[in-house]
């Protein structure tokens, strides 16, 4: 069962406005992180080139 992690950073996704959390595998590049996912980083680029 996972545990809550109440003590990790949080981020609001540049897209969907809804807030993520800290990940282990964004450890060396949260600073960069905008998205909560793959999906709303690719919409994102979508909304860009249209």
């Amino acid at each position: 069962m996972a545990q809550a992690k109440p003590h990790l950073p949080e981020k609001i996704c540049a897209v969907c406005g809804r807030p993520f959390s800290w990940r282990k595998k964004w450890a060396r590049c949260w600073r960069e992180v905008r998205y909560c996912s793959d999906a709303c980083g690719r919409r994102r680029t979508r909304k860009l080139a249209s």
